[in-house]
């Protein structure tokens, strides 16, 4: 099977959004293996190294239905799901949808509303429904969750439980420009904002193909196993309290489908695994300590295990 169109899509929409953003190629790749896999994204960072201006131009490449909802600290779940209420007209209650009946949505700032309002994502995050005064409501696909998040360590903030960091399939840094990117920042947003000329280019019937598509990306099962070690060798360890959980190994399976698509190959090799473990694997560890929600520990902890396991030999693996 070609998956040449895989390419071809992620190409433009990374294209298209390098009109307004400057550089953080690796990050938009990280938000098209999100969109194929039906994964959702985390980004984090401190205020304006622009988080949500990558979220909006990710969006706005795609002919998809786009909400953002700004997180306060008297945010509602109902507030995101909608609310019945009575219509007088009608003489009789009436569903009125809220913000999370989208495509694409843009949850800003998400620790900073309580844990009951971060809670009420995770149905809908999971299982692509959303349960409403007794009855269940089906969203529509692709759904896709781009959440911001300030470091905890900011006031105002409430920390992400660990079962809603579970539900996101990469956590991801900014990172502050280099000054080659200031400059062209600078330079870009000067007399206009390009954010507001950007175009679609991209629609859902494009984006649920590669979604059926790269399921079908082979996988040796020498290199299953491989992922599996990575996996395995995160529970159990001193410094570590929870290790990454059932579903944080097929996520990171689906991702190394897709990140072996982008880099042009038909098959899953170990450096795809590799290359997609920290992103995966480090918002699921809890760890014990004085480094317990420090991400630069658990990226060394992720470092050790992948240079402590072996990685199977390269003959033979074309074959799924």
């Amino acid at each position: 099977m070609s998956y040449d169109f895989i390419r071809t899509l992620t190409q433009d929409v990374k294209t298209n959004i390098g009109k307004v953003i400057v550089g953080k190629e690796d990050v938009i790749d990280l938000l098209l293996i999100g969109l194929i896999t039906s994964g959702h994204v985390l980004l984090e960072d401190v205020p304006g190294t622009g988080k949500t201006m990558l979220a909006k131009s990710f969006a706005k490449s795609l002919s998809l239905d786009f909400k953002r909802i700004q997180f306060t600290p008297d945010l509602l779940p109902s507030d995101l799901s909608g609310i019945h209420f009575y219509d007088q007209k009608r003489n009789d209650f009436v569903f009125r949808a809220g913000p999370l009946f989208t495509n694409l949505l843009l949850a800003d700032e998400i620790n900073r509303a309580t844990p009951r309002t971060q809670s009420s994502l995770l149905e809908c995050m999971e299982e692509r429904q959303v349960s409403i005064d007794g009855e269940t409501k089906t969203l529509d696909r692709p759904f896709m969750v781009i959440a911001t998040q300030n470091p905890v360590e900011h006031q105002g903030t409430f920390p992400l439980p660990e079962a809603q960091l579970d539900r996101f399939l990469f956590k991801v840094r900014m990172g502050y420009p280099s000054q080659d990117e200031g400059m062209a920042l600078l330079k870009r947003f000067k007399s206009e904002d390009p954010l507001a000329r950007l175009e679609a280019i991209a629609g859902s019937a494009e984006i649920e193909a590669a979604q059926r598509a790269y399921a079908t990306v082979p996988i040796h099962d020498d290199v299953l196993r491989y992922l599996l070690q990575l996996v395995e060798r995160t529970r159990g360890r001193e410094d570590v309290a929870i290790g990454v959980s059932p579903r944080g190994s097929q996520a990171l399976l689906r991702a190394a489908q897709v990140h072996a698509v982008l880099k042009g190959r038909d098959f899953v090799a170990p450096d795809d695994v590799k290359a997609m473990a920290k992103p995966v694997m480090c918002h699921r560890l809890s760890l014990r300590g004085m480094a317990r929600g420090a991400q630069g520990e658990a990226e060394r902890i992720i470092e050790d295990i992948i240079k402590g396991t072996e990685v199977p030999a390269e003959a033979g693996l074309t074959v799924g």
